[in-house]
């Protein structure tokens, strides 16, 4: 049976700048079993010169060259390619030139009006904007998604926005609860603690999409590597994802066609 979670390996900037590293962690992610690639588009030029992670931005970004090349390793691979712009030029860059039709607004941007406006403007390219939610409210929530009104499917992740994120800190019924909230919407869960653990419990919980930060070493510098998978770990994650689906069910609580045929014993074995 096919899998229905899709399981999107945010590569991010867990390049570190190499591009040779991108390549293999598309590949190795694609033979794991991911359905997408993301990775973050911007200028380390554009953060604020007192930016403690200026000189980190810059030797992490990719020039528009390198999205082109890491696109078709991609497409080879066939996984989809899905990037983060930063803001409304990025995202221009990414729809216009690189021909995406699926974008991921950020937690840090799903405020930014410009660019869910300019987001919403191009609904004849763009099919599908994946949208976290860390740091924000219900009603900030419902106020991003209406910015994209035209936009044909927009998926809204629950996301706590701290790297690594704490057990006691997930509060993964916030899935439950976008569910609830936002019955038009497919809700996913972009996962920043440690392990795989949360991301079965949230597809359990109702999640449809996974995002999970993707690392060939959680030991690496930076923030992004220790709540992140390695390969090994994406392949188990899969695993425990094909495995849960069909035990979910259709929520319809009825007989089984099992239980049907073994009822008269049940009920009646022991007489009154």
């Amino acid at each position: 049976m096919k899998r229905k979670t899709t399981i999107i390996a945010e590569i991010g900037e867990n390049h570190m700048g190499n591009m040779e590293m991108a390549k293999a962690m598309i590949t190795t992610a694609a033979d794991f079993g991911a359905d997408i690639v993301k990775f973050q588009s911007y200028r380390g030029a554009d953060t604020k010169p007192d930016d403690p992670e200026r000189d980190f931005f810059k030797q992490v970004e990719l020039s528009e060259d390198m999205h082109f090349e890491l696109k078709a390793v991609a497409e080879e691979k066939g996984v989809r390619f899905l990037s983060s712009p930063f803001n409304v030029e990025r995202a221009q860059f990414l729809i216009e030139k690189l021909g995406l039709n699926e974008i991921k607004v950020a937690s840090g941007k799903m405020h930014n009006t410009k660019l869910l406006d300019y987001l919403n403007s191009q609904n004849d390219k763009v099919k599908t904007v994946y949208i976290s939610t860390g740091v924000a409210t219900i009603d900030m929530i419902r106020e991003s998604v209406n910015r994209l009104k035209d936009i044909e499917r927009v998926v809204i992740f629950h996301c706590v926005a701290t790297y690594p994120l704490k057990d006691e800190d997930a509060n993964l019924r916030a899935v439950a609860t976008l569910i609830r909230e936002f019955p038009d919407y497919e809700i996913g869960y972009s996962d920043h603690t440690c392990g795989i653990e949360a991301c079965v419990a949230a597809v359990a919980l109702g999640a449809t999409v996974l995002e999970k930060h993707y690392t060939f070493n959680t030991l690496m510098p930076g923030t992004d590597h220790l709540g992140a998978i390695t390969p090994q770990a994406l392949g188990e994650l899969v695993m425990w994802i094909e495995r849960i689906e069909p035990m979910l069910g259709t929520g319809e609580k009825k007989p089984t066609e099992a239980e049907r045929q073994i009822a008269h014993l049940l009920r009646d074995r022991f007489g009154d």
